[in-house]
């Protein structure tokens, strides 16, 4: 059987994140969840929101077990099987499907400056009419001072790849706009966290 793999900062922050999804979507709906890890997040979703279905899906199939585990474990129905899925990738494996919400936590810091385009590109393309993009993780903001810890996360992120590191929420909305996408909400979070709400922008 599926081993499942434990995140203490995912087991830490579902329930507040849970809270906010409550409150920003409909009661039903499809959802796809980019950089599904662990699989702890959607399997507290899909069980708490039993009418939304959810796709999970991950740049590292090795992480399928894991998913494949919680999902076992809860008994959820309204959770499909894993997909590998890169952002950056011009055509994404739900071609042809469009979601009420794509849900993605703590990818953007840990992974190039180019998956944030991919991810808005890639939104853009899948989104439907009033569908929303929730992203979550640290981000710097020009007029809120930057934590302690999030600074040295920072400064721990480029040591172990250069690449990586807590992205500008300013320059986040830029790629977003690129793609037509706008930010709507704002929701400050537990441990110096920020979850963001996109949606389309107006015609």
């Amino acid at each position: 059987m599926p081993t499942a793999q434990h995140s203490p900062a995912a087991d830490r922050n579902k329930q507040p994140i849970l809270d906010v999804l409550r409150q920003v979507l409909p009661a039903r709906g499809a959802a796809l969840e980019i950089a599904s890890g662990t699989g702890q997040h959607v399997a507290w979703f899909a069980a708490a929101m039993p009418g939304w279905s959810w796709q999970p899906t991950d740049f590292d199939e090795s992480s399928f077990a894991s998913i494949e585990a919680y999902i076992a474990q809860a008994g959820l129905a309204n959770v499909r099987a894993p997909l590998q899925l890169d952002v950056t990738a011009p055509q994404w494996p739900v071609s042809g499907q469009f979601f009420d919400a794509i849900y993605c936590a703590n990818m953007l810091h840990i992974s190039p400056w180019a998956t944030c385009a991919g991810l808005m590109a890639g939104a853009a393309r899948h989104l439907a009419p009033n569908g929303l993009l929730i992203t979550y993780g640290p981000y710097l903001e020009d007029d809120v001072p930057t934590a302690p810890g999030n600074l040295q996360f920072d400064i721990s992120l480029h040591a172990r790849n250069p690449a990586w590191g807590i992205r500008k929420l300013e320059e986040v909305k830029r790629e977003a706009q690129c793609a037509g996408l706008v930010l709507r909400d704002r929701h400050a979070m537990p441990a110096n966290n920020l979850l963001l709400v996109f949606g389309r922008a107006a015609a």
